[in-house]
């Protein structure tokens, strides 16, 4: 198995090594067919000067009617008290001992009874 695997992928390879170097031929012996593209006109008009960019102001100015932060911290509402939750308590658990026993279910027999017929012939 693992022969036939390698020799299919050396098969490929080897067909893949040959069509890349044949197109490679073919590309540096043919010229290319390129149609006529229009290029750029030759007279279009010299841009005689750029104009500047406009500057970025160094420093950012600050305005003067700012208000100032405040330094006090208002008082927070004081929090509610939550009321208690009220315990409950729990019947007891019934004891295993009075739970009504399980029926038992009736088995099925495994064993199937031997007719003649269709045993199998003795062993010589």
């Amino acid at each position: 198995m693992a022969s036939s695997t390698n020799s299919i992928l050396i098969t490929f390879l080897l067909a893949l090594t040959f069509s890349s170097v044949a197109a490679r031929r073919l590309l540096q012996t043919t010229q290319p067919s390129i149609p006529n593209m229009p290029g750029i006109p030759s007279n279009l008009p010299n841009p005689t000067g750029i104009p500047t960019l406009p500057s970025i102001p160094i420093t950012i100015p600050q305005p003067n009617n700012v208000p100032p932060l405040p330094t006090n911290i208002p008082n927070l509402p004081s929090m509610p008290t939550i009321p208690t939750i009220p315990t409950a308590t729990l019947p007891p658990l019934p004891s295993l001992n009075n739970f009504p026993s399980i029926p038992s279910i009736p088995t099925i027999p495994t064993t199937i009874p031997s007719i003649p017929f269709f045993s199998p012939p003795p062993s010589n």
